[in-house]
């Protein structure tokens, strides 16, 4: 499938009881009937763990010690003495500094006023009286004290208070309701609570009606289906493959793309054996506390062999399967530690227990070796993306509860959908369905999956107003890949042609293959470049210049340049090198290298040449296919002004161009031999 996309942008009636119910039976319920709430007694306690916590902190940080009442007779002589440093007013209240600490009242004075308790301490407040001296200002000024437009003296935030008062004490108590509530739930006590961190958190799946999947639910990927009935067999009649010292195999490493139905697969070969299934995702094992991990997967295999015959699944294995020594920091991490467990507990049971482990990954090449060897996962199965035939037995089990109108074709949904997964085909019938609906249709028709197909592979519609130039100009851009697409030998069948914006596509060309391909040769790789380059190529036809539209054409175009010249040996120059990075084959894209480049700066000049040689060529042959038939690209740029899409019929129709031919496949013939023999 080739896209060209353009552009830079409680049950009813129930009795409920009204009456009110005490603080005791509001608590939640655990297990058994048991609170998860701490006793009435320790509330007692938390209120005095909270009393000691404020009554510690103002200990360890007590706040500003309280100013010094003074008369305003004193404050004057303190002045004119120099031991006033700074003073603030706000009205007839006045606050200061000393420079140093002062008592008051003084000692020769304490017999005259006996009730008044002398006080030491290096803050002070007066009161002004009403007829104050004018020149106190004056005064103050040439005794060298400053005054301040700030306040001298000003206490703690109360959110300091509270934070340092209440905060740690709160804390402790948070983690106490916490691991309370957790003990009540898992039935133990308070060593439960920090014994249940390390319990298993797989989910079980029995044989109830509406949960169990069975391989009648499975479509798509025979192949991988057939290697896991052996393992059904065995789980169903151990004894046929144990009497003649058969044993299958421990574990089997299920591995493909995302969606191919790697989960699905494995609940259904637990659901036809008829045994329990535990499924839980790497990722759940690793936990913040160390040892966690490795507790669970202990916890995990326990509960697999008292339920044996049993099969335990593992989700994402490579989040915790990844090879050891590459990331540990000062010895083994939680996750080196938790595949170290996941080894032991493969090598520490038999085959003939009745336990098998299932794992998917879609990152085989990152676990460790050791995982892998033979009496751990003895078996790997690999799941492809489905083919053809495939897609149209996948869309036959989604379609089974969704009612079809008669002109839904499975076959040729099938066949417009190459490399899209099961979940992707289960994506589009939802996505049909929810069409149909919003239409007030009473069944799917075969246009709403394909309305329904153009939304997910090329987004939805987005309403932008454009002038008439650039709506042509648009048209020719895609009338130029619509046309390659109809004069290049091999090319993919133009399907649908629209100048309507989807995603962030200003115009879109859709192209897909009439059966899968698995190998390319050079002559449709090259075909696939001068199609692509076809919308710059009419834009310069046409107009003489150019536009940012081709950005995303051209990036195309250069990643299927630089992966011939780099990784396929397409390039004379260069030879058969292998100079790209590694590519994951089940995730797309590369990883990039992982240090420096394998191969010196003069290569990567030659590669860049090679690159840009092979890209020029192909814009060259556009051009020249353009301007050949520049008749039939006016011809569909007006049929688009007109009718914005076409089908793969009415732009036959419109340019009057047969399908594209196909490509040679001719062998080169076997050379004379010598007559002198």
């Amino acid at each position: 499938m080739t896209t060209q996309r353009d552009g830079t942008n409680a049950t009813a009636g129930e009795d409920r009881p009204t009456t009110n119910r005490s603080d005791e039976q509001r608590r939640a319920p655990g297990p058994g009937g048991q609170s998860t709430m701490p006793p009435a007694r320790s509330w007692l306690w938390f209120a005095l763990i909270l009393l000691v916590n404020f009554m510690l902190f103002r200990f360890l940080f007590p706040g500003p010690e309280a100013p010094v009442e003074v008369p305003y007779t004193f404050f004057k002589e303190e002045v004119r003495a120099g031991h006033v440093e700074a003073i603030y007013s706000q009205g007839d209240t006045v606050e200061g500094r000393f420079e140093e600490p002062v008592t008051y009242p003084p000692e020769d004075e304490q017999d005259a006023e006996p009730a008044v308790r002398p006080r030491t301490s290096d803050t002070f407040t007066t009161t002004l009286p009403s007829f104050v001296d004018p020149d106190l200002e004056e005064f103050l000024i040439d005794n060298g004290v400053e005054i301040s437009a700030e306040p001298i003296q000003e206490g703690g935030s109360w959110l300091t208070t509270l934070l340092f008062g209440f905060g740690p004490a709160l804390l402790l108590i948070g983690i106490f309701i916490w691991l309370s509530r957790r003990a009540a739930q898992g039935g133990g006590g308070m060593g439960g609570a920090l014994t249940g961190l390390g319990r298993s958190r797989a989910r079980r799946y029995d044989q109830e009606s509406e949960t169990r999947v069975t391989f009648d639910d499975v479509a798509g990927i025979e192949e991988a289906e057939n290697e896991l009935v052996e393992i059904v067999d065995f789980l169903k009649d151990p004894k046929k493959y144990t009497r003649l010292g058969g044993a299958a195999p421990k574990g089997v490493l299920l591995v493909g793309a995302p969606g191919t139905g790697k989960t699905l697969l494995a609940r259904a070969v637990a659901g036809e054996a008829g045994v329990p299934f535990f499924s839980m995702s790497a990722s759940e094992f690793v936990e913040m506390i160390v040892g966690v991990g490795a507790s669970r997967v202990r916890d995990l295999f326990k509960q697999a062999r008292e339920n044996a015959p049993a099969i335990i699944f593992i989700d994402e294995l490579d989040s915790i399967g990844r090879a050891r020594g590459q990331t540990a920091v000062g010895g083994s991490s939680e996750q080196e530690q938790t595949l170290n467990q996941i080894l032991t507990e493969m090598d520490g049971f038999s085959s003939k227990e009745g336990v098998i482990v299932l794992a998917a990954t879609n990152q085989p090449d990152v676990l460790d070796k050791a995982l892998l060897r033979p009496g751990r996962f003895d078996r790997r199965v690999v799941v492809n993306l489905p083919d053809k035939v495939g897609r149209a037995a996948i869309l036959k089990v989604h379609t089974r509860s969704v009612p079809l109108a008669h002109s839904v074709d499975l076959g040729e949904l099938a066949a417009s959908t190459p490399g899209l997964s099961g979940a992707d085909l289960r994506n589009l019938v939802n996505e049909a369905a929810l069409l149909a609906a919003r239409r007030e249709q009473d069944e799917v028709r075969q246009k709403d999956f394909l309305d329904a197909l153009e939304k997910i592979v090329l987004g939805p519609e987005r309403p932008l107003l454009m002038s008439p130039e650039e709506r042509e100009r648009i048209a020719y851009h895609e009338g130029g890949h619509a046309i390659l697409g109809l004069v290049v030998p091999g090319a993919d069948p133009v399907n649908r042609v629209t100048i309507v914006p989807r995603g962030q596509a200003l115009g879109v060309t859709y192209q897909r293959p009439e059966e899968d391909r698995y190998n390319y040769p050079e002559g449709y790789l090259r075909g696939r470049i001068v199609g692509i380059l076809g919308g710059r190529s009419a834009e310069e036809v046409v107009y003489g210049t150019r536009t940012t539209g081709a950005e995303n054409d051209i990036e195309q175009a250069t990643n299927l340049a630089r992966g011939m010249v780099t990784r396929w040996g397409m390039s004379e120059k260069v030879g058969m090198v292998q100079l790209a990075p590694r590519q994951n084959a089940y995730l797309g894209g590369s990883g990039g290298y992982g240090g420096e480049k394998p191969f010196s700066e003069e290569t990567a000049r030659v590669i860049d040449l090679e690159v840009t040689r092979i890209i020029g060529e192909c814009h060259d042959e556009a051009r020249r296919l353009l301007d050949e038939h520049r008749k039939e690209l006016d011809a569909l740029a007006e049929a688009l002004l007109e009718r914005e899409t076409l089908d793969e019929e009415e732009i036959l129709e419109v340019t009057g161009l047969p399908s594209a031919p196909p490509l040679e496949n001719r062998k080169v013939p076997v050379p004379d031999a010598d007559p002198r023999d």
